[in-house]
């Protein structure tokens, strides 16, 4: 398939990017830093999004969502990334949406796909327990207690885990950490007697949280897909919240990028633009061209969890790997030919640099996906 937008999705790309510059610009994100927002995100405008067909974009029509797929999900993930749009969208329409539609058993999908579709119901994936990403380390225990399961142990990194109404929880039902046999997924209500749940205060600005589960009890019809075969579930879940990820950073790292272009042009030095001298159009041009490669092989991920959702996962690796590693740099590359005024908290620089540091860190940051994909290969 060529690695172009259809006319469709280049229509909701000029529409989100509109929408989203009028509704969510960077100013938005700052304002809710500085008034210290206990949501972390704006619930107004994620229901003007849910209306837009957003929060259901990979919700099947017939509970009520846009079903535009991946590619129209990472579209609308990377426009974000431009603005630094805060909002479920990753943790719900993404993660819960794919988890649900694909794994979730009828039962499951017709209560809670329409309420993601209508905005009104928010997801959080719970799955890392360490400060570093690794699924089959989990070592959250359920034990087996009636006709259901007693979960125990602790989450961390919970993106959106403060407000959420639902929790995707990875647990160990069999076997031992390090193991990718024996996991199972759990949907629990985020008010269920047992669970504790501590915002996290992120560097980016967004929220996540901190989850002790404490014999939190979850019953058959609580249990996502299939009992100690999760992790290929799990894995399924996590390719498209990686490649969503990708999209967003990609966003980010083309918007810092046209920001400094656009600063080339106009500082002066000893009477010339600074994008006049060869070292700094060497260093851009450099950029230019990551950025364009990372694009490919984000769109690449997108198309393949489309077309052949259970083979994708090896693009989504090498879509988040090669984002992570661009978007840092075009982080850093800003800071630098801004020079002095790049570090400061009046411009929005800044904000870029740290959110992209946090997304790169999600969900396995460039050397685990690396490391994953030589291992794919028999390295």
């Amino acid at each position: 398939m060529p690695l172009v937008l259809t006319e469709e999705q280049e229509m909701l790309r000029d529409s989100a990017r509109g929408f989203l510059d009028e509704k969510a610009p960077v100013s938005a994100l700052r304002k809710l830093r500085d008034d210290e927002d206990a949501t972390g995100f704006s619930r107004p405008l994620w229901k003007e999004m849910a209306e837009m067909g957003w929060a259901g974009i990979l919700v099947d029509e017939e509970h009520g969502g846009a079903d535009f797929g991946f590619v129209g999900a990472g579209v609308i993930a990377e426009e974000m990334g431009r603005t630094l749009t805060a909002s479920p969208f990753l943790s719900t329409s993404i993660l819960a949406a794919t988890a649900l539609r694909k794994f979730g058993a009828d039962a499951q999908k017709q209560e809670h796909l329409p309420k993601i579709s209508a905005g009104d119901l928010i997801f959080a994936l719970a799955v890392d327990e360490t400060r570093k990403h690794g699924p089959a380390k989990t070592a959250m225990v359920a034990e087996k207690h009636g006709n259901g399961f007693k979960l125990s142990g602790d989450k961390t990194f919970v993106a959106d885990g403060q407000v959420a109404d639902k929790i995707i929880v990875a647990a160990r039902s069999a076997g031992a950490p390090g193991e990718t046999d024996g996991l199972t997924l759990f949907l629990v209500d985020a008010k269920a007697k047992g669970l504790t749940t501590e915002r996290t205060m992120m560097v980016d600005s967004r929220g996540a949280a901190r989850m002790k589960f404490d014999g939190v009890e979850a019953t058959g019809d609580d249990i996502l897909g299939e009992v100690d075969g999760g992790y290929m579930a799990l894995e399924g879940v996590l390719s498209a919240g990686r490649a969503g990820l990708a999209a967003e950073m990609s966003g980010a790292a083309q918007q810092a990028f046209a920001m400094t272009m656009d600063y080339l042009k106009e500082r002066k030095q000893f009477g010339k633009e600074i994008g006049s001298f060869q070292a700094l159009q060497h260093r851009a041009a450099h950029l230019y061209s990551e950025i364009e490669l990372a694009k490919s092989a984000i769109l690449k991920a997108l198309q393949d969890l489309d077309d052949h959702f259970g083979m994708a996962g090896i693009t989504c690796s090498l879509a988040k790997a090669k984002a992570g590693e661009v978007a840092k740099l075009a982080s850093l590359e800003a800071v630098q030919m801004h020079g002095g005024i790049g570090m400061t908290d009046e411009y929005d620089l800044g904000f870029y640099m740290k959110r992209i540091r946090v997304a790169q860190e999600m969900f396995g940051d460039t050397s685990f996906h690396a490391d994953r994909l030589a291992t794919m290969r028999g390295y």
